[in-house]
């Protein structure tokens, strides 16, 4: 039986302790339809914990609009907690295109994302 490529690119998020952060790995492709679970996993971050929180973005294929607003409802949720890393070639593209980098910390590895002193 043949998967079909929407069933290939279907949302994903596994949730992770690495040392005091927590960090939620995203693939597939998200969009307004698929990209509730992204933004439960963030406002359940931001009721656990203190750590960072790290976006792992190295799985995203595709993600519109509707995702910046729930990355950015992310940051008012968590403040400089949450830090963006690994973007997949789309993802960088988006990011830089719309400045989203002005307004999140986006780091070239989940690593240098947790390890991230970032300014207050």
């Amino acid at each position: 039986m043949l998967s079909s490529p929407n069933e290939d690119r279907a949302v994903r998020i596994n949730t992770r302790q690495e040392r005091d952060a927590v960090v939620l790995t995203v693939s597939g492709d998200l969009d307004i339809d698929s990209v509730a679970p992204l933004g439960l996993a963030l406002t359940a971050a931001a009721d656990d914990g203190s750590g960072p929180v790290v976006v792992d973005l190295s799985g995203v294929g595709f993600a519109d609009s509707t995702t910046v607003n729930v990355l950015l409802q992310g940051h008012t949720a968590l403040g400089d907690r949450l830090r963006l890393a690994a973007p997949s070639p789309f993802m960088r593209r988006l990011i830089e295109m719309i400045g989203l980098d002005s307004a999140l910390p986006v780091l070239p590895s989940v690593d240098a994302a947790i390890d991230a002193v970032l300014p207050s």
